[in-house]
């Protein structure tokens, strides 16, 4: 979270551009060159999502700290899209970027540690060798199986400097059903678990004040998000739901702290598809989809840049 908050105060922004590409968002032009060459596979699919993230990348890494990779849309086109996913990590890391693989992994005990080992850490070989394998920055989790789902995790990111993202109140309207739930003593689920996320971190803050601990706190939920901020002092969150889904500037106001650190706020489809933002009133093809989304980041920039006080 160092790191993170750090690329934040560099560039005064806490955008994170969510990569959750489908075939559909690409340009045709795009598509029909890798179906000439591939042929209608998911090699030619992931060939074309490869190369829409690198030209979306290329538009905003000088004006962003990070990236969300979701992996369900890498992991639907099988190892192809596996492939791309790990292409667009590593250039992703040229690009100077910090990349937040989306997995919402968890398990429990030797199997917790290889879904680390996979994305944070590293996996070992024959002859006592390590290598790292997809080496994302954070990786977002589920933490409903408890403090042994987590420990091994926690262990990575302070040995690799790495983070995670707990959820605890997640952007989707349905979350009531079992995060809104009350629980014996009063809290809400999703209270029990900010709370759990917080004990969790409590002895791994960082000089920005915030532990590689982190929470995924949904911007649909603005109330909640301020509540959240003030029972959870120590731990970043990764605000989903901001532009596509709903969520304004306004509504993620409450998840920073007084100095505008401790959120990063991620914005996919508004970004990937800016170019068919009724904002931009037809301003751009679909092949400018990379200069439009330059121009929806700064504007998400401004508006960001007004609630954090930089």
């Amino acid at each position: 979270m160092d790191r993170l908050m750090e690329k934040v105060k560099v560039l005064k922004n806490p955008t994170v551009m969510g990569l959750d590409p489908k075939l559909e968002y690409i340009p045709f032009s795009i598509r029909k060159k890798n179906i000439e060459l591939y042929g209608n596979t998911f090699k030619a699919a992931a060939e074309s999502i490869l190369e829409f993230n690198r030209k979306l990348i290329d538009a905003v890494s000088d004006i962003i700290p990070a990236i969300k990779l979701q992996l369900a849309y890498y992991e639907m086109y099988g190892t192809e899209g596996l492939k791309a996913f790990e292409k667009t990590v590593r250039y992703g890391h040229e690009k100077g970027l910090l990349v937040i693989a989306d997995g919402k992994r968890n398990d429990i005990g030797s199997t917790s540690e290889a879904y680390s080992s996979a994305y944070l850490g590293e996996t070992l070989l024959e002859d006592n060798v390590t290598k790292p394998v997809y080496d994302a920055d954070a990786l977002t989790v589920n933490g409903y199986l408890g403090i042994d789902g987590i420990k091994p995790m926690i262990d990575d990111c302070m040995k690799y400097r790495k983070g995670i993202f707990v959820l605890v109140k997640t952007s989707n309207p349905s979350s009531v059903q079992l995060q809104d739930m009350v629980v014996q003593d009063g809290r809400r689920v999703y209270e029990v678990m900010a709370d759990l996320v917080s004990e969790w971190g409590k002895d791994t803050v960082g000089k920005y004040g915030y532990s590689p601990v982190g929470a995924v706190v949904g911007a649909t939920w603005p109330q909640e998000l301020k509540k959240l901020r003030a029972r959870m002092p120590h731990t970043c969150f990764l605000v989903p739901g901001y532009g596509a889904q709903g969520g304004s500037a306004e509504d993620v106001a409450g998840a920073f702290d007084n100095n505008g650190f401790g959120a990063i706020i991620n914005a996919s489809r508004s970004l990937m598809c800016a170019h068919k933002l009724q904002r931009w009133n037809g301003k751009f093809s679909e092949e400018e989809f990379d200069i439009a989304c330059r121009e929806e980041a700064l504007h998400m920039r401004s508006e960001l840049q007004k609630i954090c006080n930089f």
